[in-house]
């Protein structure tokens, strides 16, 4: 058995991406087998690829482990090992003892007696196989901190990606909404307007350039990652007898010093827009809320798809729960007219205001991103947050409120906009007849933890 397994061929135990020895194999559906980092870096967009590198069969993203390569990989590595220790030139030239052990202070095989004499005595010694064992694990470990590096890098660098792509359709957007508020204005304030453009502009290239600057910085920390990940890759393919002396430390510390690029989240500063307060608070009315209901999340979960196990609360006694998300809609819904009311949402770190139509509210299980609710959102990600609107989810670069938020409705142009009251400055404003519907005041709010 043990002839058969050293005379195991070579490209069996071949990955035909890197043409090294396995390292930490994983199999297609297909049954072809490569090393898992060479499978992923092969890949464009690092992932696994749609199609097999080999036959081009659908690989459906997957990928399973190939735990039995691995241990005959480990298992041919350690006989031809073995071979090289009982062979005569590795044997102690005093002693003339097989070195059988590994001193980790000197870096040395030694045989027992040199291992017992007085100059490696209160040494940390080891089998050579175990002192083989130990030197593989920490490169597969430093191997996979580097590929969740990459990988995490390759996503940041996705989504500066598509801020970049986006962000000039995104400014003349805002442009052309904030030209239309002040179009409403009687009379027009039109140097105002010129000199709010001009400013935005050129926040707008100012901030372009540095996200630009941004990309190029993730593109080289990638690039670093991936060398110190293809380094570390030739250093597994050594033999035992010369990887078990290399002191990989310093390959180590090098692959902890890079630290990954975080992308940039811009924000277009808020300017005030004269007159624009006075004419939404002539709509305003005051609106009561009712139905109280008390969220219970387990973790900050993801835009889009956050749903909530939801109670009715009669009281008062679990407002102040942490982690617990409140909501609560308007006693009276809106079929026609104009209408104007304000939140004061200062002390919370996430929220969501506007409207919502009847239906939405049935389902009752309150996905913020789903179809129904006209929502403006904010959202916490550690230390930063984002503005999102909803129906179609939207994410908005712009300074988040930092006192009362303002929700003007418009039930004849079938749109909703919402202000910042301390700054009497627009944040966003749905396109006239985004809904034909009967909608109700709907806001909810997260207490704040420690």
């Amino acid at each position: 058995m043990e002839s058969d397994i050293l005379q195991t061929p070579q490209e069996t135990l071949t990955c035909c991406i890197c043409q090294g020895i396995f390292m930490v194999p994983v199999s297609l559906r297909c049954g072809h087998t490569f090393c898992k980092v060479c499978l992923i870096l092969s890949s464009k967009d690092f992932r696994i690829p749609d199609l097999c590198p080999i036959c081009r069969q659908p690989s459906h993203w997957t990928f399973i482990n190939n735990n039995t390569m691995k241990n005959l990989v480990s298992t041919v590595r350690e006989n031809r090992l073995m071979k090289y220790l009982i062979s005569e030139e590795h044997k102690c030239v005093i002693h003339k003892e097989r070195k059988m052990t590994f001193c980790g202070e000197s870096r040395a095989f030694l045989c027992q007696l040199c291992s017992d004499s007085q100059d490696h005595r209160g040494h940390t010694h080891c089998t050579i196989g175990e002192r083989a064992c130990m030197q593989m694990l920490k490169l597969e470990k430093q191997m996979a901190s580097l590929l969740k590096k990459i990988l995490l890098q390759q996503d940041n660098l996705n989504k500066a990606r598509t801020t970049i792509f986006h962000w000039l359709d995104d400014v003349t957007l805002r442009g052309e909404m904030i030209r239309t508020q002040y179009s409403k204005l009687h009379p027009p304030l039109n140097e105002e307007v010129n000199q709010y453009m001009a400013c935005m502009k050129n926040q707008s290239s100012i901030i372009l350039e540095a996200l630009r600057e941004n990309e190029a910085m993730m593109v080289h920390k990638r690039s670093q990652l991936i060398e110190l990940c293809q380094e570390l890759k030739a250093t597994s393919q050594k033999p035992y007898e010369v990887l078990l002396l290399q002191d990989l430390d310093d390959l180590f510390s090098r692959s902890e010093l890079v630290q990954l690029t975080q992308r940039m989240k811009p924000k277009l500063s808020a300017h005030p827009n004269t007159g624009l307060t006075a004419r939404y608070k002539y709509f305003q009315v005051k609106v009561f809320f009712q139905n109280l209901i008390i969220y219970n999340c387990h973790r900050s979960l993801v835009f889009g798809v956050r749903r909530f196990t939801s109670r009715y609360c009669n009281g008062h006694t679990f407002l102040a729960v942490p982690r617990s998300y409140r909501a609560s809609w308007g006693t009276e819904s809106f079929t026609t007219g104009k209408h104007y009311w304000e939140l004061d949402l200062k002390n919370y770190k996430e929220w969501a205001v506007g409207v919502c139509d009847n239906v939405w509210l049935k389902k009752r299980n309150f996905e913020i991103g789903s179809e129904g609710a006209f929502l403006l959102v904010c959202l916490m990600d550690g230390d930063h947050y984002s503005l999102h609107t909803t129906c179609p989810i939207f994410h908005h670069h712009i300074e988040k409120p930092t006192g009362r938020v303002g929700v003007f409705l418009d039930c004849e142009g079938g749109c909703v906009s919402f202000l910042d009251v301390t700054q009497s400055s627009l944040i966003y404003s749905y396109c006239p007849g985004t809904f034909h519907c009967t909608v109700r005041p709907y806001y909810c709010t997260v207490y704040k933890w420690s």
